[in-house]
């Protein structure tokens, strides 16, 4: 699938970001058509296409991708993976996270497109036009597929909500600064103040201290 996006008074292509829906997709056609090289999701029957990310998210989501990745991989669990990549999170339902991780159980099960395995760690992080969708439609399709943690940066907020799932759905914290512990993946934390310091901190360093267990 090739889609272009046009502003029709002006007749040139759309610079700024955006949201196209699409309805009328069957699951079939979005697995055909889907392009490999863009953000692209299915939810029952409609297609969801991104406009491209900011510098500024792209830079956020490689620092949090060094993080898991190079932790995960220091203490030999599990797998990271970043999107754009294709999960089934319901029957109906795929989403490309911008970081997800998956527990070793569910290691060997990646593979493929649609990825079939269940992630343990899901994160997004939020731009302008994205937000709604993130705080909204996706959590509830994480907690419909009973993922056991979901993290959304909220950069317009500066904070994270961390939502940990529970007996009765997710429940949501709201951290502006200090320590966030994973509940899903053992021993990992981040200090949140990391994510909104400018420029960021050096990535290598911040995990240095993450597998010395330090105090932030």
């Amino acid at each position: 699938m090739r889609l272009r996006v046009l502003d029709e008074e002006r007749r040139e292509e759309v610079r700024e970001p955006y949201v196209v829906r699409l309805w009328g997709w069957t699951l079939e056609r979005y697995l055909e058509e889907a392009p490999e090289n863009a953000f692209c999701e299915f939810a029952r029957g409609e297609v969801i296409m991104y406009s491209p990310v900011s510098a500024e998210h792209q830079d956020l989501v490689g620092f949090l991708l060094w993080l898991l990745k190079g932790y995960c991989e220091a203490k030999g669990w599990g797998r990271v993976l970043t999107g754009p990549a294709a999960i089934r999170i319901l029957p109906d339902v795929i989403r490309e996270p911008d970081i997800f991780v998956f527990p070793p159980q569910e290691a060997p099960k990646v593979k493929g497109t649609p990825i079939e395995a269940k992630p343990c760690l899901v994160v997004e992080v939020t731009s302008p036009w994205t937000r709604a969708i993130d705080l909204g439609e996706k959590a509830r399709d994480y907690e419909q597929a009973q993922i056991p943690e979901y993290w959304v940066v909220d950069r317009e907020e500066g904070r994270v909500l961390a939502h940990t799932l529970t007996e009765k759905g997710y429940k949501v914290k709201a951290l502006k600064g200090g320590r966030l512990e994973s509940r899903a993946v053992p021993g990992f934390w981040i200090d949140v103040g990391w994510l909104f310091q400018d420029p960021l901190p050096p990535a290598s360093e911040c995990l240095r201290e993450m597998l010395r267990g330090e105090q932030p």
